[in-house]
């Protein structure tokens, strides 16, 4: 029952905000985005008290001749996902308050429409029905960023269509090929997916390998890891800021999701042969993309290249396959989600106070509003993995688990922590620190809807940092779970 609210709330929030006008289009979005974190709290205690609780259940026969059952759940990894993404989804669009889009009713209508299919995403347990979420998430977005977006939207936009398209049809390819082994004991076909991990420990290393190219290519994209990144960082720069922050928080973790209770268990032999070679492509992208962002002018676009490497170590981490690895890998999906929606933010407000994103341009706005810089320092320091806050967790036991792979690829694996620290602190230096570049420049006081989101991702960078424990715990036990398959 509950993971079905979970899909039909934002499902029929979505058509009342398509049919609502003006401002009470954000208002209503806002508060029925509310009343589905709600229904994810529910579900969280429903899960601590009854892991087992049917309402955490639900398979429909769909197409019984294919053997595609309409089948969500909730589990421990996809209940984090869940709760990132019902977390995410309210500030993002609290964050657009002084934003004027035109048809706000399509603008919000879409948001919520991608937040029912990025939920699906990350609790089904039907092979066809995870690929149609996967696909109905790239739609939403696409216009997004289509019709709100920046210059030369349409060919950027394309380019992230033609990209993230090309990607879902070889997992498709993918998951076809094994649907069509499994059976072998039974004679009958089914895209479950614990159907399809037997099935995939059938094949050979060669079909394997077949296998593991196909669906990682998709979820490389989405990430995504070096060389498939090309899309990104234009995307992330030209897409309204409340596009960027669904991709970049939430969307992306599609990919890292997928990676772990998708692919790993479907082809371990494969992941054996393979895994070395995307962890030092996942390595190199970590470095590659810091030494960018250390040269970048544009804010925004500092942190889209900061987001390539902090994925790229959640890469190397979670094909490392080991618990500490896994772990790691999903504990800064949920930090990175949170802190780099505030990154985000703070470009937002940057450019709507000042009127550019240029740090050549920018400069001592913490003489102008000191509460600014200390909320913008918090977020990022949780960015840079300071100890007690929540990026520091993630990024310990994601090295811990690189290490256990190769120590010389945890160095340099470890060195997105110096760089990280390097082009975020520079860039704060250039934006809050000194003397103002322009003398005319000013900076007021923040509107209410951006403090109290600075407020709720600063308190829960800090929080998350100092007592990270029932996320970690949770964090864990999907973990173990997913490892038994794999072994």
């Amino acid at each position: 029952m509950l993971v079905g609210l979970l899909i039909i709330i934002p499902l029929i929030a979505a058509f009342l905000v398509f049919f609502s006008k003006g401002n009470t289009s954000r208002t209503l979005a806002l508060g029925l985005s509310a009343v589905e974190f709600i229904v994810s709290l529910v579900a969280l205690f429903q899960y601590k008290h009854n892991p087992d609780s049917s309402n955490l259940l639900l398979n429909c026969s769909w197409v019984e001749s294919l053997g595609i059952h309409f089948a969500v759940s909730i589990d421990a990894l996809s209940l984090l996902m869940v709760l990132l993404t019902t977390f995410l989804v309210p500030l993002i669009i609290l964050s657009s308050f002084n934003t004027t889009y035109e048809k706000p009713n399509s603008f919000y209508g879409l948001v919520l429409l991608m937040q029912m299919a990025l939920i699906g995403v990350f609790t089904a347990n039907d092979g066809f029905l995870f690929y149609v979420f996967w696909e109905l998430a790239l739609i939403p977005i696409y216009f997004i960023c289509l019709v709100w977006g920046g210059e030369n939207r349409a060919k950027i936009t394309f380019k992230f269509f033609v990209y993230t398209l090309l990607g879902s049809l070889f997992m498709l390819i993918g998951l076809i090929y094994v649907y069509n082994h499994t059976g072998y004991d039974t004679g009958i076909k089914s895209w479950a997916l614990t159907d399809l991990y037997s099935a995939g420990k059938t094949l050979n290393l060669n079909q394997q390998s077949f296998v593991f190219w196909c669906i990682f290519l998709a979820f490389g994209i989405k990430m995504p890891v070096f060389p498939l990144h090309t899309w990104q960082p234009d995307t992330y720069v030209t897409a309204p800021t409340q596009g960027t922050m669904l991709l970049s928080g939430i969307m992306l973790k599609m990919g890292t999701f997928g990676l772990i209770k998708w692919l790993l268990p479907l082809a371990p032999l494969a992941l054996n042969k393979w895994g070395g070679l995307v962890i030092g492509l996942s390595v190199f992208g970590i470095l590659y993309a810091s030494c960018i962002a250390i040269v970048q002018k544009d804010y925004k676009r500092l942190i889209a290249y900061s987001s390539i490497a902090h994925v790229g170590l959640i890469a190397a981490g979670i094909l490392s396959v080991n618990q500490q690895g896994i772990q790691g890998g999903v504990m800064q999906m949920l930090a990175h989600g949170v802190n780099v929606v505030g990154l985000f933010l703070v470009a937002d407000i940057l450019m709507r106070h000042t009127g550019t994103r240029e740090l050549d341009k920018l400069g001592g706005i913490r003489n102008m509003n000191g509460n600014f810089a200390v909320l913008f320092l918090i977020i990022m320091l949780g960015s840079v993995a300071l100890p007690l806050t929540n990026g520091f967790v993630g990024e310990f036991l994601l090295i811990n688990g690189v290490y256990q792979f190769g120590q010389w690829v945890a160095a340099f694996a470890g060195l997105t922590i110096i760089l990280g620290a390097v082009y975020m602190l520079r860039s704060y230096q250039a934006i809050m620190l000194g003397e103002r570049k322009d003398s005319t420049m000013a900076f007021g006081s923040l509107a209410s809807s951006d403090k109290w989101v600075l407020y709720i991702v600063c308190f829960t960078i800090i929080a998350f940092g100092v007592y990270p424990k029932p996320l970690n715990d949770l964090a864990e036990e999907g973990t173990k779970v997913i490892l038994t398959y794999i072994k």
